[in-house]
């Protein structure tokens, strides 16, 4: 059966309560700003001696490899709708995981409980699930500081209060409603969140983040004449206050919504067949992240249930592409300093001229692969153990302009926003485009909706013959074996010169 995997559009940054307030660990992290800050004798109130001792207990029972994960998570969230402000809330999580790998085999447990005693009982548990016969030395922790600095953690907006953050969803529901008096609903809101982890391991290393996250989004609904349509925006990522210019971000992520709305309302429906696709810098980035970067995560590799598996140093595109990922754009929703394994992150080139070179892997896959960890290790909370997965994955940006590439096609379709996207293990995957343009004589004339994009990836990626020398990016939050992560997905401008367009006929 083929694993699905779901890029999520119009989600938000922060995360459900998990437990209530903790004022020992407020007031342990009250002024902490970075990774380096987190340092001291006790890291999340257990000493690196008890860390030590926990690791060696996790590895009891045979596993060659242990891992603690501690997190702190502090989110808050504030929505209006109708007029009014429906709710906000602010939710506290904390918790430490532990994993031991013994083999191919991986045992985890968790516990929202932050002390020795309920830490080695869970160390215990994830011992007992993955045993062995060997023997592992625990290496002595040793402290280390992230090289990357992917954050700016200046004028961080978990010290605005939430008022602060009211006016901001306040501009935005404004800018859509004042836009057209045929905006007839609005959904506006804002989340936001800063991480603190440590993570430990048998290795020896000792390492800390401390990870902020925003999103300012609007949903905006048009009606006449009994036709509705609706258009969202957003902005947003590791971000502080900064980046929320009062009279001007919020309002033009109002008015970008609202504008799309408008417009959708003198749409037609997508005409259905193969056709030339145009895919527009803005938001398409979610078929790069799709068609191409959940094959070359390398569980999949590994397991050999990803179409990619076997093609390391083969053509699989057009030598025209080349497709990376980089944690380590500044500011950037799926930028990482250090991944959930405590790996440094860095930009890795995951297709070169059109040539497969690698995948994105964690310490299990490169372990099995015979490689080195390459931070891609995720984990959704401290419940979740880490699995390879995609951070900001970008295609590279070509050498024509995007006027050349829509003026190239005689008759054609131009996608420009997404509802979501699905890929199967088979690189089969299909997206709903909420709005592109019809081309005819290389313009765009039509408005069009209601159109899917249908294909296969290997087929896809050698069908594309233009990459434009603009780019854009586009902000999601990747779901995948039941986690879900945020992640930036960028592209140029590209040509794909036939795919299969599904519409009304």
């Amino acid at each position: 059966m083929n694993t699905r995997r779901d890029f999520l559009v119009k989600c938000g940054a922060g995360m459900g309560a998990l437990i209530t307030s903790n004022l020992w660990l407020d007031k342990v992290f009250a002024g902490v700003t970075t990774g380096k800050d987190i340092h001291s004798d006790k890291f999340f109130g257990i000493s690196k001696e008890e860390m030590q001792k926990l690791l060696g207990i996790a590895l009891s029972k045979g596993g060659d490899f242990s891992e603690l994960f501690f997190e702190y998570r502090i989110s808050t969230s504030v929505t209006m709708s109708e007029d009014i402000i429906k709710s906000s809330s602010e939710n506290i999580g904390m918790g430490v995981g532990v994993r031991v790998i013994n083999g191919e085999q991986t045992g985890y447990g968790f516990t929202n409980e932050i002390n020795f005693e309920k830490i080695r009982d869970t160390a215990l548990t994830a011992a007992a699930i993955a045993s062995g016969q060997g023997k592992v030395n625990i290496a002595n922790l040793n402290v280390e500081v992230p090289s990357v600095v992917a954050y700016n953690m200046n004028n961080p907006l978990y010290d605005k209060a939430i008022d602060y953050k009211i006016n901001l969803i306040k501009d935005a529901y404004k800018s859509a409603q004042n836009y057209d008096r045929r905006i007839v609903m609005i959904d506006s809101s804002f989340a936001d969140e800063v991480q603190y982890v440590t993570i430990a391991n048998s290795e020896g290393l000792l390492i800390s983040d401390v990870r902020p996250q925003a999103r300012l989004m609007v949903v905006a609904t048009a009606q006449e004449k009994g036709n509705k349509t609706t258009a969202f925006a957003n902005a947003g990522g590791r971000v502080g206050a900064d980046f929320y210019t009062p009279g001007d971000t919020p309002e033009k992520v109002g008015k970008k919504a609202a504008e799309e709305a408008i417009i959708l309302l003198g749409a037609d429906s997508a005409k259905p067949g193969e056709q030339t696709v145009v895919l527009g810098s803005n938001q398409s980035g979610v078929m790069i992240h799709e068609a191409v970067g959940h094959p070359l995560e390398a569980d999949g590799a590994w397991k050999k249930s990803s179409i990619m598996w076997d093609k390391v140093g083969q053509e699989v595109a057009n030598p025209i592409v080349t497709i990376y990922d980089d944690a380590t754009i500044p500011d950037f929703r799926g930028s990482l300093n250090i991944d959930d394994e405590g790996t440094q992150t860095e930009k890795v080139v995951l297709i070169e001229k059109g040539k497969l070179l690698r995948f994105m892997n964690d310490r299990l896959a490169a372990k099995i692969m015979k490689t080195e960890p390459n931070g891609h290790g995720r984990r959704q909370s401290y419940r979740n153990p880490p699995i390879p997965r995609m951070n900001n994955t970008v295609l590279l940006r070509g050498e024509h302009d995007p006027q050349e590439i829509i003026e190239s096609v005689k008759s054609g379709f131009y996608a420009l926003t997404y509802e979501g996207g699905m890929v199967s293990n088979t690189g089969k995957f299909t997206f709903s485009v909420n709005f592109g343009y019809l081309i005819e004589n290389g313009k765009l004339t039509k408005p069009l909706r209601n159109a899917t994009l249908i294909g296969q990836n290997t087929d896809i990626l050698k069908n594309v013959d233009m990459v434009g020398n603009d780019m854009g990016f586009f902000l999601g939050t990747c779901g995948k074996d039941g986690q879900s992560v945020p992640v930036t997905a960028g592209t140029a401008t590209l040509r794909i010169k036939k795919m299969t367009v599904g519409g009304k006929a």
